[in-house]
């Protein structure tokens, strides 16, 4: 089964927060139906980075068995590390990127990488703001759990 995966962060122009998160997973069942769920939640004293790590996490820890996936983000940040190899250099490799830079957000790149296992995955990069209309609900659902510290778990549309 095929699963796309839509993700975005905020962190409201402010590395000190407030910050969030916005997923929705879209994919078509055995019989036909297609499913659309919806992830969402704000943090406090957070970066935009972090958010756009949550949005894959929650992502891809909402899978019940292993898939096919297409996970959308327009975070370069988070596509280039596994699209050139950047994951290899500088995550499995001692956690370092160059001689003594330490890599950030080591605690969620290891959960990402944990969730990703079991998936035949493809990172892709989207442009922000592009209009694709997953990808704008996705920024709408994360601005609004960072300006509001909200939560939304598990929203389903049939």
């Amino acid at each position: 089964m095929l699963v796309k995966i839509y993700t975005d962060g905020s962190a409201r122009g402010n590395p000190d927060g407030p910050g969030g998160y916005g997923t929705i997973l879209s994919y078509t069942d055995s019989k036909g139906c297609e499913h659309i769920r919806e992830y969402s939640r704000g943090y406090k004293k957070t970066t935009n980075n972090r958010m756009e790590l949550m949005a894959a996490i929650i992502g891809l820890e909402a899978l019940t068995k292993a898939c096919e996936v297409e996970l959308y983000s327009d975070s370069q940040y988070l596509v280039k590390a596994f699209n050139e190899k950047w994951i290899d250099g500088w995550i499995k490799k001692g956690w370092k990127r160059g001689k003594n830079e330490p890599v950030k957000n080591v605690d969620l790149w290891k959960r990402l990488l944990a969730a990703k296992e079991p998936h035949k995955v493809n990172f892709i990069w989207v442009k922000g703001h592009d209009g694709h209309p997953q990808n704008e609900r996705c920024d709408k659902l994360a601005t609004e759990a960072a300006d509001g510290n909200q939560l939304w778990e598990d929203r389903v549309e049939e």
